[in-house]
């Protein structure tokens, strides 16, 4: 006798909002919510800081000293919130014209006909897209250190792999995997190599023929390990995390239009790559940054509007729904703020940064150098910006591995890689936390896709930091 048949229902609104995952800025807020509760149980104190030659504000080794206790309140958890949306405003600000300036090119439709035509040309060779799109956005990292600017590809590359029989976390992961692997591996990148390098008192950028194979490496990882989750999803998309959410969206193969692709078209696409190798130059040799990126967004928003023989009021029209379309992912930025906000603001964050670096002091040094790497890797988790967290640990590690018998060279290679690998994991990291918004890719999916690469990532980093002790900058 045969199973009894269940029939098929709807699941009810109670129902479904029970099976919804949590909300990134749930997610957010309650990190948040334990980041105030540990500045009741963490004693606050502070190191005392002077400005370098090169105007940074630095720690002074052997100051630390504790100072009277200022937990977070509860009004200041609230206004903690508003100082991060302060603090992050920069970002929030780019991430709102750039999502302006897409919703003026959504609406040309001329990304539509490049992936169109991409789609036609690459039939049975897809599976490549992955290694050349990976290594882009890596070498974009490792060299001037492309992080905020590369979330802006998401927009493109969420329904091109969907199209092509992948999902959004292969799409999502190419820029944002992309470029924590280029900081992990990074070579020429200012923000956290260059600082580091020259907090340690090491000739800037010295030492890069061990970390371009270090680079590589981890790009092979990394490549190694999308390119087999992305054709396991293409024979079987059933398997896919986001199989069920991808289905839902307007862009997903089958719901969407061919577009053929015109010579307006091809203007608006030229257009458009003009300004992104204007971006790759300016950044990485004329010192731009967030606000001559905003600009040219801007400029080339009102352009393709323009090239499209669009009137002005359809130009506003979208621009002021692309920055609608980009209003989670922008705010997503302000929450991530608000928790480095409470522990600085508490005076908790340097008791967690020398209380860290005071554990590996003792320690032999092949398992100081490892600890070293450890202690990176746990603060990154606090302060996700490179430049930050070296300015702030740097001052500590480089005379303690004077201490420990570990070359500067292997206390920089351990601050790097415990800067990059957890960039493209921690919810405290802004940049991500938009990229995801941006894809429509929950945190927590995300987290279950990517945290066996992230372990992956910690072994190979971990061997690398031991041969690099031992055999390439031995003291």
């Amino acid at each position: 006798m045969g199973m009894p048949t269940i029939p098929n229902r709807e699941l009810s609104e109670k129902e479904q909002e029970q099976t919804k995952l949590p909300h990134v800025f749930v997610i957010l807020v309650i990190i948040a919510v334990f980041a105030a509760i540990c500045t009741y149980l963490i004693p606050s104190g502070e190191f005392k800081r002077e400005i370098d030659s090169q105007g940074r504000n630095v720690i002074v080794n052997g100051t630390y000293h504790e100072v009277a206790a200022a937990p977070t309140g509860f009004l200041d958890f609230f206004q903690a919130i508003y100082q991060g949306m302060s603090n992050g405003a920069s970002i929030i600000f780019l991430l709102f014209i750039i999502g302006g300036t897409f919703g003026i090119l959504q609406k040309t439709k001329a990304l539509d006909g490049l992936i169109s035509t991409i789609l036609d040309k690459s039939k049975g060779r897809e599976i490549f897209i992955i290694p050349i799109f990976l290594a882009f956005f890596a070498l974009c990292g490792a060299t001037y250190g492309s992080a905020e600017d590369s979330i802006v590809y998401i927009i493109i590359l969420v329904p091109l792999l969907i199209k092509m029989g992948f999902d959004s976390l292969v799409a999502a992961s190419l820029p944002l995997v992309g470029t924590a692997i280029g900081y992990t591996g990074s070579f020429l990148n200012p923000f956290n190599i260059g600082v580091a390098q020259s907090i340690a008192e090491l000739p800037i950028f010295s030492g890069m023929v061990v970390r371009i194979i270090c680079f590589l490496l981890f790009l092979a990882l990394g490549i190694g390990y999308l390119m087999f989750y992305a054709k396991k999803i293409q024979k079987n998309p059933s398997k896919s995390l986001m199989y069920e959410f991808d289905k839902k969206r307007d862009l997903h193969t089958g719901q969407h239009e061919k577009v053929r692709l015109t010579k307006q078209h091809i203007f608006i696409l030229i257009t458009f790559g003009l300004v992104l190798v204007a971006i790759v130059v300016g950044v990485s040799s004329l010192g731009w940054y967030i606000k001559e990126m905003s600009g040219l967004f801007l400029l080339m928003g009102i352009l393709v509007g323009i090239i499209a023989k669009m009137r002005p009021n359809q130009i506003a029209e979208s621009f002021t729904q692309g920055c609608k379309d980009m209003m989670e992912g922008a705010l997503c930025v302000g929450f991530a703020y608000s928790i480095v906000v409470i522990f600085t603001e508490s005076h908790v964050l340097d008791t967690v940064i020398y209380g860290l670096s005071g554990a590996v002091e003792h320690l032999p040094s092949t398992f100081a150098a490892l600890g070293m790497y450890g202690i990176q890797s746990a603060i990154n988790y606090i302060v996700a910006s490179g430049s930050g967290q070296a300015a702030l640990t740097m001052p500590i590690m480089a005379p303690l591995s004077d201490l420990v018998d570990v070359s500067r060279q292997t206390a920089v290679l351990a601050f790097q890689f415990g800067d990059g690998i957890s960039n493209a994991f921690t919810p405290t990291a802004g940049w991500l936390i938009a990229g995801l918004a941006i894809a429509r890719v929950p945190w927590l999916k995300w987290a279950k896709f990517i945290l066996p690469l992230i372990l992956l990532e910690y072994i190979l980093g971990a061997i690398l930091v031991t041969i690099a002790h031992l055999f390439i900058w031995p003291v």
